[in-house]
């Protein structure tokens, strides 16, 4: 909502104020809390508090902002911006260091002086004795502890500085999401937090491992103690169970698929030292299957595989290597990026994983050559991947643009911002799509493998090394796909694109090159063996 009151002032009066207020903020821009030097910087005169959530209009309720920051601003109340501004400060820092993770609660609390001291503590009958000296407060608390009827993991409720919080990255290893901006505008609305964080401990630390995003909400709010559930003396693994199923089965939480592989990746792990530790091997002594991994632990063998398969799932999507990570939504939610992870998994990871196959070879086998099956599986996989991503999305998506009605503006003619290139990227990203071309990829490798007497298994496809010739094979395909001109036709915005059509559709077009109704949509249906050819 326009200020009234900034209309009414010429442009002298508009530049004292502007001054008046950066003496107030001592030269620093409310938003990103950087340097304003008005000489360099084009700036902005916003609403602290919003006309339209009850602000004044007047100079009390005014800040200056870069240009720049009040036009990328995340939230109209500026004091959200601010901290949305911190968080994305938080997140840029922990990208720049290493782009193979996200920003988690371990990241807010160190930048918010967290994550410093052990907790120091005693357990007198039911009650947990404590005390917080590092923080000169040496006053000796007492709570009860509580022991649930069911489980009988005994818990007590506490309220803990954040100098002696830590993240939890065995049980709970997300990242934050996007949603975390709907949760720091509820809480400061002033409505109270309905489930609290949990939390255990480990090594004279306490760890949360639930609630991660209710706990850097708090704190991105300046919250300097969290209130908490501490578990005494748990046990992990069925607190870790306990959170996945919360996930899964019981679908009480929002976990998405991308975390629940990395939970069983985690899992996976745990269980390989587990088998070392019970057959008295080296920590890097490998010499024994996944198939023998099944069998040990013969109670929970479906849990088991899919540990495997998860591990390995997880080991492509998050390799620091994989340049198509960048272009994948994992949250859901997402209007900026092309692929959803479900959609990543339905189509990239399904269609050349087999995801019933557990290998007899030991683990370690040839991985001092570079020949190690699951490692080979890994690396193809991903170069797979970063063709695709370099070919198609590099430099061409533009995220600020995104997916969101995309079609519509072109029936609106109001598409002058769409470049074909990102057109070609969003269309050629859509799950019937994606799944239908990427069966004539499969064909590339596996008519390379006949060509050349390569012996192979379908089952086992990027487990078998590939020649620099299939290499190039693949990029020229995928290169020739991406410039089909059906991609970058915007008349088929009202037609073929439309609407959302299924798997059988797209095949047909690829097989036809027309629909199921008889209308043309490519020149002559796909080949493979022509869409290989420089």
């Amino acid at each position: 909502m326009a200020s009234k009151y900034l209309a009414t002032l010429t442009t002298d009066e508009y530049k004292d104020l502007t001054i008046k207020l950066l003496n107030i903020q001592n030269n620093i821009c409310y938003i990103c809390q950087e340097t304003i030097d008005i000489k360099l910087h084009e700036t902005n005169i916003d609403h602290i508090v919003p006309l339209a959530s009850k602000g004044k209009d007047s100079e009390e309720n005014f800040a200056v902002t870069h240009a720049s920051c009040n036009k990328s601003k995340q939230d109209a109340d500026l004091r959200i911006a601010r901290i949305l501004a911190t968080l994305r400060k938080i997140q840029k820092d922990v990208s720049d260091n290493d782009n193979s993770r996200s920003a988690s609660l371990e990241d807010v609390l160190k930048y918010f002086g967290g994550s410093k001291y052990n907790f120091k503590y005693k357990i007198d009958g039911n009650k947990l004795t404590y005390s917080f000296p590092d923080i000169n407060d040496t006053k000796i608390y007492n709570s009860e502890i509580f022991e649930d009827n069911l489980s009988k993991e005994k818990t007590v409720f506490l309220n803990i500085p954040i100098e002696y919080l830590f993240h939890d990255h065995l049980i709970n290893p997300r990242g934050i999401n996007s949603s975390i901006s709907l949760l720091v505008k509820e809480f400061n609305k002033g409505n109270p937090q309905l489930h609290i964080s949990l939390a255990r401990i480990k090594d004279e630390k306490i760890i949360i491992f639930d609630g991660q995003h209710k706990a850097v909400a708090q704190i991105l709010l300046n919250s300097k103690k969290l209130l908490l559930r501490l578990f005494l003396n748990p046990d992990v693994d069925r607190l870790t169970e306990t959170n996945t199923n919360a996930g899964s089965i019981l679908r009480q939480i929002a976990f998405d698929k991308s975390v629940m592989r990395q939970l069983n990746n985690i899992l996976y792990y745990e269980r390989i030292k587990r088998y070392q530790s019970e057959h008295d091997l080296a920590d890097d002594n490998f010499e024994f299957s996944e198939q023998q991994l099944v069998d040990y632990f013969k109670g929970e063998s479906v849990n088991i595989r899919k540990y495997i398969i998860d591990s390995l799932k997880h080991s492509i999507t998050y390799s620091p290597d994989n340049k198509l990570k960048d272009f994948i939504d994992f949250e859901g939610k997402s209007k900026e990026l092309p692929l959803s992870y479900s959609a990543f998994e339905k189509t990239f990871l399904s269609s050349f994983m087999d995801s019933k196959l557990i290998l007899s070879t030991n683990i370690g086998y040839k991985s001092d050559e570079g020949n190690n099956p699951r490692e080979l599986e890994i690396n193809q996989l991903v170069k797979l991947l970063n063709i695709i991503a370099e070919v198609v999305y590099i430099g061409k998506f533009n995220p600020d643009i995104g997916v969101t009605r995309i079609e519509q503006k072109i029936i609106d003619k109001k598409d002058t911002d769409i470049t074909d290139e990102h057109l070609i990227a969003y269309r050629i990203s859509k799950e019937e799509i994606i799944y239908n071309w990427l069966l004539y990829v499969k064909n590339v490798v596996e008519n390379y493998f006949n060509n050349t007497g390569k012996i192979f298994a379908r089952n086992k496809l990027f487990q078998t090394p590939f020649d620099d010739q299939l290499w190039q094979n693949l990029k020229i395909f995928v290169r020739n796909l991406s410039n089909l001109p059906l991609w970058k036709d915007r008349s088929m915005a009202s037609t073929i694109f439309s609407g959302k059509n299924n798997y059988d559709f797209w095949r047909q077009v690829f097989e036809t090159g027309k629909t199921p109704d008889g209308v043309s949509v490519l020149l002559k249906p796909l080949n493979f063996v022509e869409m290989i050819k420089d």
